[in-house]
């Protein structure tokens, strides 16, 4: 039984359908539209009568009442990493638990493809954009001066003409590195970010190269140029690329902060194929704390944040934001901490690494 165009939540919410489940029409669009409210078990009634009777939502009836499609874009630069991956799988997650179909897009960090989505709002073929940019600079949202669709960020981008959400990127590098020194590394380098990136402190790079910064100068350590490999590609090809960089250079180092676990995936890979141990002779570290984290060898120490939380607080900020444009522009962090395992595992007292790591 499929609902009738005059009204989104129908013959089901009108007839029938409350009388199965036992509540009112009110209660039963609520369950379709995902409203919060509802009670668990008053929800899964509402649901076995959907069941009982067939029922399926005209999503697009309910455009043409309500102006919406109940379609969302999600955009981000490379849906093909391991941390995509698991924000992708949170967000339709999520996107089920409120009845909203997702739209994924991948960017490839290109400009061109967020004026695309932006295109399609504006015809209505999505309610509003979540995008994770890479560059403010480049972004559709610092070159429009008004966006027509609703707009939340995720990521480090720092902005001030919608909404983000983020993690306190410079905090976790800070942490990172006091990590690996507290854990005995005293020449530390990073994965990621270089000079090219340090010039773009609102970018993700930027930040997690500023608090590795902080981390080891606060410590009295250096921070020099040749510990800085930038890594152009933020995957796990890239990331072995970065640490055969590294090695290239032959200069001493006894830790790597790598941006991203998929970065640190290919750092452990190039460090195993060039015989140098992790932890014995190098720690390492990673971003993201990816379900492959916990099962590399040696499983890897990371930053870690709860990416369901990251993702509902995102997909909150835009809903207000559909409903109300004129709420002024909110940025909302989510809580970080580091997740110590065996690759940062800290040497035995007296250990010396072998000359040249």
């Amino acid at each position: 039984m499929q609902g009738l165009p005059g009204d989104p939540d129908h013959a089901f919410a009108a007839g029938e359908g409350d009388l199965v489940a036992g509540v009112s029409p009110k209660t039963v669009s609520n369950v379709l539209t995902g409203a919060a409210g509802v009670r668990q078990q008053t929800r899964a009634k509402v649901e076995s009568a959907m069941v009982e009777l067939d029922f399926v939502p005209n999503l697009s009836a309910r455009g043409l009442r309500n102006g919406r499609s109940g379609v969302i874009g999600f955009a981000l630069p490379d849906v093909g990493t391991a941390f995509s991956a698991s924000i992708t799988h949170a967000m339709l997650e999520v996107a089920h638990e409120r009845g909203v179909m997702i739209q994924i897009e991948e960017t490839a960090a290109e400009p061109e493809r967020e004026y695309d989505l932006v295109s399609r709002a504006r015809t209505h073929q999505v309610d509003g954009l979540i995008l994770n940019p890479v560059r403010l600079e480049d972004s559709v949202v610092e070159r429009l001066d008004h966006l027509p669709p609703p707009v939340v960020l995720i990521g480090e981008v720092e902005q001030h003409r919608t909404d983000r959400v983020f993690v306190n990127s410079r905090a976790a590098g800070r942490l990172s590195a006091e990590h690996m020194i507290d854990q005995g590394a005293r020449r530390v380098a990073v994965l990621g970010g270089g000079l090219a990136g340090s010039e773009d402190r609102k970018a993700t790079m930027g930040q997690r190269l500023q608090g590795y910064i902080d981390g080891v100068t606060r410590r009295g350590l250096p921070a020099p140029d040749e510990l800085q490999v930038e890594v152009i590609e933020w995957t796990i090809e890239g990331g072995a690329a970065g640490m055969r960089e590294l090695l290239r250079r032959e200069v001493a180092f006894d830790a790597v902060i790598a941006f991203t676990d998929s970065i640190a995936m290919g750092a452990l890979y190039a460090l195993h194929e060039a015989g140098v141990r992790v932890p014995e002779d190098v720690l390492v570290s990673g971003f993201d704390d990816v379900q492959h984290a916990a099962y590399t060898w040696p499983p890897l120490t990371t930053v870690r944040f709860d990416h369901h939380h990251y993702v509902r607080e995102a997909m909150d900020l835009l809903a207000e934001r559909i409903a109300d444009r004129s709420i002024g522009p909110r940025a909302v962090e989510i809580p970080h901490a580091l997740t110590a395992r065996r690759s940062s595992d800290a040497w035995p007292a007296g250990y010396v690494p072998p000359s040249g790591r």
